[in-house]
């Protein structure tokens, strides 16, 4: 395994965080510098962080957030809160699944599962997300149709299920594009005055408090 995959792996950092770690001397292999940015990591290989010693997890976790708006879905805020200063020490190397944006709130996933992640997130497998959103201004009947039908963006066309009326609806995607549902809404006039995702493929949000997180697979 490529060393800067190891350490990602490891701490739940990126892997451009650990390229960078490995260049700035932070990380040793069994005590030396590694060779190169491409070292592959051997089973007998002990590997260090700062000194710390570094451990790839036996045992995958997925967690649930409930995610308040306002928090951003980063390790560093950059002046914003984190979602990582909600989780318990134990889940904060855990790596995201998808993204919210920091006006947005509700479901999260986060996980150490790289395969699940992939399996949630892949176009191919086409994972249903489902979404409360509330608008400003009330929705009328035609613009219900063409966002229904499909709205062209600069990523490609973005269509909608849509159930509800006036200024409160529910929105069922299988997509993931960035920031899609207020994008393909905006296209026509209307801006989102809330988002808050309530379901994500077979994990729903019921029982999960605003701020706190639960535990949803492991092993």
């Amino acid at each position: 395994m490529r060393i800067n995959k190891y350490i990602a792996l490891a701490t739940g950092m990126s892997r451009r965080a650990a390229d960078q770690a490995i260049s700035w001397g932070r990380v040793a292999v069994n005590g030396q510098p590694p060779l190169s940015a491409g070292y592959d990591v051997q089973e007998h290989d002990s590997v260090s962080l700062d000194g710390t010693p570094l451990k790839i997890q036996e045992k995958y976790t997925t967690i649930l957030l409930n995610k308040p708006v306002g928090y951003v879905v980063s390790r560093d805020g950059q002046g914003s809160k984190s979602i990582y200063e909600l989780l318990p020490e134990k889940y904060r190397t855990l790596k995201p699944v998808g993204r919210l944006d920091k006006a947005s709130s509700g479901l999260l996933l986060l996980t150490n599962n790289g395969d699940l992640a992939n399996r949630l997130t892949h176009p191919s497998y086409k994972k249903e997300k489902v979404y409360e959103i509330e608008l400003y201004v009330p929705l009328n009947a035609a613009d219900q149709k063409a966002i229904e039908r499909g709205i062209e963006l600069e990523d490609g066309v973005s269509a909608l299920q849509l159930t509800g009326d006036a200024t409160t609806w529910t929105v069922t995607m299988s997509e993931g594009r960035n920031r899609q549902i207020r994008r393909t809404f905006g296209e026509l006039g209307y801006t989102i005055k809330k988002l808050h995702r309530i379901q994500f493929g077979d994990y729903v949000l019921t029982g999960t408090a605003e701020g706190t997180s639960r535990l949803v697979g492991e092993g």
